[in-house]
């Protein structure tokens, strides 16, 4: 009580996401990252992607990981679009064909479910004619507010 009147509880501070220019996927400060730019699209974000020479494991071949981490962060983004802030919990990843070098993609990443704090959201990997390359499945957390 202050004065003879009861104050009101604090209210929760409301959480926005905390994007970083640096970031290896989109981040356009990042001098070895890959620059994606994710446009917002309905209930996700779409994005074009040719992976280089440079991101491959097998010659000819772009690396699993370069390839999780775009299907991450496109889910991530999708989370972002309706002003979430969450952290990846679970990823799972389904590499249904080769990802080559010099190759036009589409990323489109989606929000499948919200629960409370739980989002499903899962995101793809295709060619121009709709190949799905890979396909992946996440759920993410928004972290409880601390005072």
């Amino acid at each position: 009580m202050k004065d003879g009147h009861q104050e009101s509880p604090a209210l929760p501070k409301r959480r926005s996401a905390r994007l970083n220019p640096a970031c290896f996927v989109c981040g356009a400060q990042n001098p070895i990252g890959l620059h994606i730019k994710f446009l917002r699209e309905g209930a996700g974000v779409t994005a074009r992607w040719t992976p280089a020479a440079g991101s491959e494991s097998f010659r000819g071949t772009i690396h699993g990981g370069i390839i999780t981490a775009v299907l991450d962060e496109a889910m991530s983004k999708a989370v972002i679009a309706q002003d979430w802030e969450a952290l990846t919990a679970d990823l799972r990843v389904r590499f249904r064909d080769r990802v080559c070098p010099g190759e036009h993609l589409q990323v489109r990443g989606w929000i499948v479910e919200k629960q409370k704090r739980r989002i499903r959201v899962e995101a793809e990997l295709s060619t121009k004619n709709g190949e799905e390359r890979a396909h992946a499945w996440a759920t993410f957390l928004i972290p409880p507010l601390r005072g």
